[in-house]
């Protein structure tokens, strides 16, 4: 049967060479984890993700899907999904689509399992119901299970004699004893009966995460009052299985070999292994990864973002990247100098060495991601930056008025358009609105621009003011580039070889070493340039760079908007003219042609 599609998770292998760096390069070498030192099982494992219906997939619930999923691709393995869907009553209807749907959109598709099939199937617990009565009845048949026909009242006033007397919870075995004649015969005429596991002990068992541990105890209690025992029961009295007989059949014959659970399953892990043990199966390897907690150290809820998926991908606009590149660091320690990976990569590195102890989750580490993650998407295209896209042109024509887009865009499509900026401000990029927000002065006509002031002086004292009339004169000669020409690299080289020394005035005094005093004035010159550019192409705002800016924008809104900051900056204009500065650092021979005034004279 054909897997299902895998949505948008695209898996184009690319890593950062810094950690915390905002731009990263995509060929930094992966190093792959060695599995002698990771606890990782020489043969393929065989893991699973088994949900219940009752709610949606969590931050939480992800991760452990993930972890179990990347331990199977790590080893060659396969990885399983089963629905436990025992519990009726609270089954949330549309539940188990949702599932579906939001581990694909993660990328995390399972090899067996509802939709794709498999050997060891149905993968519902609800059809499984028989297998569970057949096994249950085996260890009826062995001794290590028996029927208990303990009416609710009986059960009830046992429980609260006990507590009364400050003691602790237990059953006291009284059916342990009825004959299996009598047993089968009771059951045969429909009374009503739960199944008990006869508790021998709860064994230690060794954690792949926290080594060997358990509860290493007896099952009975010896008190004042009487002998009780800690019988769990298999199954109810209406004929399903509890989840801990549900979940070791099912794992056991479906082969499972490791399961990998969040901590607060290890209290049942002793009766697990205890069950395993009554049926005479080898127990798969457990491991238990740490409890997600937010930075007061209280668990993740509803309250603090631990909601289902579509709080991340809707309402937030998550990548699938980047929460499966979140929830892998929750708990996961790896050795690559950066924590930026795909999948792919995620595939390749996995391995057990996972933390102990509880696991805060600090979400500015995910926008740092979101962001990393959207340069890479606007970086390689691909299906991701083509949703970017038409995401962001869905805000703008919803936002801003069709003649104005129609004046800026001047006949170019708005995808193509949007598309631009999001490859020159993609580190910026959280989601589509917050991104259309910030760069909202490429949408309009009407800038508001406060009062020009010039940039902020240096620690080291005020400098030597750029006279206003030389900003005006180098603005309009980097839009003497004609139409062909009007691109980013085009800008950036006529902006660096523009010669700002000349425009700056002298100092005072003669400097020692004019050419240093040259490349200073010339730096001081640039960084005025820049800030012009800004304050008139965008009213100030951050964005993208200036070269990008021009490019985006276009030759003529670019030559309205520096044209329209000329005039509000015409009463700074010093009485003499600018002095036209020097071409000396361009070369000859590199199409400069169409400079007009700019080009270096022969």
């Amino acid at each position: 049967m054909r897997r299902p599609h895998l949505g948008l998770l695209a898996r184009r292998s690319w890593i950062c060479t810094r950690c915390r760096a905002a731009n990263y390069s995509s060929t930094a070498p992966v190093r792959a984890a060695t599995k002698s030192k990771t606890n990782l099982p020489d043969a393929p494992a065989r893991t699973r993700f088994a949900p219940s219906p009752t709610g949606y997939l969590h931050l939480g619930s992800l991760r452990t899907a993930l972890f179990n999923y990347l331990l199977a691709k790590r080893t060659g393995g396969q990885f399983l999904l089963r629905i436990e869907d025992t519990d009726q009553k609270r089954t949330i209807p549309g539940a188990e689509q949702r599932l579906y749907e939001d581990l694909q959109w993660a990328g995390l598709q399972w090899d067996e399992g509802p939709i794709v099939g498999g050997p060891y199937g149905p993968y519902r617990q609800s059809e499984r119901t028989a297998i569970y009565r057949k096994h249950a009845n085996e260890l009826i048949n062995n001794g290590h299970a028996y029927r208990c026909f303990c009416s609710a009242e009986r059960l009830d006033s046992l429980a609260r004699h006990r507590s009364q007397a400050g003691l602790a919870p237990g059953y006291d075995r009284k059916c342990a004893d009825v004959s299996p004649e009598e047993s089968e015969e009771r059951a045969a005429n429909g009374e009503a009966h739960v199944v008990r596991l006869r508790m021998e002990g709860y064994p230690m068992f060794n954690d792949l995460v926290y080594g060997k541990t358990g509860q290493n105890r007896p099952s009975s209690k010896l008190d004042l009052i009487d002998r009780v025992f800690d019988d769990p029961i298999m199954i109810k009295s209406d004929g399903h299985p509890t989840y801990h007989l549900a979940n070791v059949v099912d794992d056991h014959c479906m082969k499972i070999t490791h399961v990998i659970r969040g901590t607060e399953w290890m209290p049942s892990t002793p009766m697990h292994v205890a069950l395993y043990k009554a049926f005479n199966w080898t127990p798969p390897r457990f491991g238990h990864v740490p409890l997600l907690v937010d930075k007061s150290g209280q668990k993740l809820s509803k309250r603090n973002a631990d909601i289902d998926l579509s709080f991340f991908k809707d309402k937030q606009g998550i990548f699938a990247a980047s929460l499966i590149n979140f929830a892998a660091l929750l708990g996961w320690s790896h050795t690559q100098k950066s924590d930026l990976f795909s999948l792919e990569e995620l595939e390749q590195l996995f391995n057990l060495k996972i933390t102990r102890g509880n696991t805060v989750v600090a979400f500015e580490k995910l926008w740092f991601l979101q962001k990393a993650h959207a340069q890479r998407f606007a970086a390689t295209g691909g299906p991701v930056f083509a949703e970017m896209v038409s995401k962001a042109s869905e805000v703008v024509k919803e936002t801003y008025a069709a003649d104005q887009l129609t004046t800026i865009l001047d006949f170019r499509a708005l995808s193509e358009y949007i598309s631009l900026l999001l490859k020159a401000d993609a580190k910026s990029y959280t989601n589509a609105p917050e991104f259309i927000h910030r760069n909202s002065t490429f949408f309009t006509t009407t800038l508001t621009r406060p009062p020009y002031t010039p940039a902020a002086t240096s620690s080291s004292g005020p400098s030597t003011p750029i006279p206003i009339t030389a900003l005006h004169t180098a603005a309009a000669a980097l839009t003497l580039v004609p139409e062909p020409h009007w691109t980013i690299e085009t800008h950036r080289a006529n902006i660096a070889a523009y010669d700002g020394s000349s425009a700056t005035p002298a100092a005072p005094e003669t400097p020692a070493d004019p050419e240093k005093a040259r490349i200073a004035a010339d730096k001081a010159f640039k960084k005025e340039l820049y800030h012009y550019l800004r304050w008139a192409l965008s009213a100030g705002a951050p964005g993208p760079g200036i070269p990008e800016t021009m490019t985006i924008l276009g030759r003529p809104e670019t030559l309205r908007r520096l044209d329209e900051a000329k005039q509000l900056t015409a009463e700074l204009a010093a009485a003499a003219p600018a002095r036209v500065p020097k071409s000396s650092q361009m070369q000859e021979g590199q199409g400069t042609e169409w400079m007009g005034s700019l080009a270096p004279r022969s």
